[in-house]
């Protein structure tokens, strides 16, 4: 049985030879794929479809479109500005920020995850400003390096505001990952912003998958049959880091 692959949080930015490398490996394990599923963060900031995109990221992007199996999209804090042209170019459809997949006999909730986050009311704050039509609509307005240059502004305050922020309140909230499983009916959450990658027992025994952050080496979620791994991989190795039930082998 094919496995369908998840990944976010790769904050593509500068074409290092590393983050080639990581990409060259992923997609080779795409070729086999049932499906594959990004879930945010794809880049440290899009600011818009003319952004540019150095040619060596560019032409891993559109690998991604030549996949056998159908890629689809979710934003993130980094990415929610990206348009239909970049989707094209991933060859990708777009999913909402809350999407219920079904696979394996279970509901799995996908979601970038920082929705949850609400014990940081500044950051909550910040995003639904961000995300206004009216804010979109005049940032889209403006000149390509005037927002290139918001962009590294904002990317600049966000490291230094989270570099003082107690570390709990950056992580998902407990009550509103009850909400969200009650409100849409899934048996699961995979998601991944808070770059914490585990697997959480909640109760019930459903899980709260999390993906991890990509940079010496990449991280995904791989679903096959009724079980799932999280897995840490580099161009030279695979290590499965935590499995769904615990100790399943998928």
């Amino acid at each position: 049985m094919a496995e369908t692959l998840i990944i976010a949080d790769l904050h593509l930015a500068k074409p290092d030879p590393r983050t080639l490398a990581l990409l060259d490996t992923f997609l080779e394990r795409a070729k086999d794929a049932e499906a594959v599923y990004l879930l945010g963060d794809l880049f440290d900031y899009w600011i818009g479809d003319d952004q540019p995109l150095d040619p060596a990221i560019a032409e891993r992007l559109e690998r991604f479109a030549s996949l056998p199996g159908p890629v689809t999209f979710q934003s993130g804090n980094r990415d929610f500005l990206v348009g239909n042209a970049l989707l094209e170019r991933l060859g990708a459809k777009r999913l909402p920020d809350q999407f219920v997949l079904e696979h394996g006999g279970r509901r799995l909730l996908l979601t970038h995850g920082d929705e949850l986050c609400v014990d940081d009311p500044a950051y909550q704050a910040m995003r639904a400003q961000l995300r206004d039509p009216a804010f979109v609509r005049d940032f889209l307005a403006r000149s390509l390096e005037e927002r290139i240059a918001i962009a590294e502004g904002l990317r600049s305050k966000s490291k230094t505001a989270s570099s003082s922020k107690p570390e709990d309140i950056m992580d998902v909230n407990a009550a509103a990952v009850e909400e969200i499983l009650e409100r849409t009916g899934a048996d699961g959450l995979i998601h991944g912003h808070t770059h914490r990658p585990a697997i959480h027992r909640l109760d019930g025994g459903r899980p709260r998958v999390v993906t991890g952050d990509w940079g010496e080496s990449g991280w995904l979620v791989a679903l096959e049959g009724d079980g799932l791994t999280l897995e840490r991989f580099t161009p030279e190795a695979t290590e499965i880091m935590a499995t769904w039930p615990p100790g399943k082998e998928t």
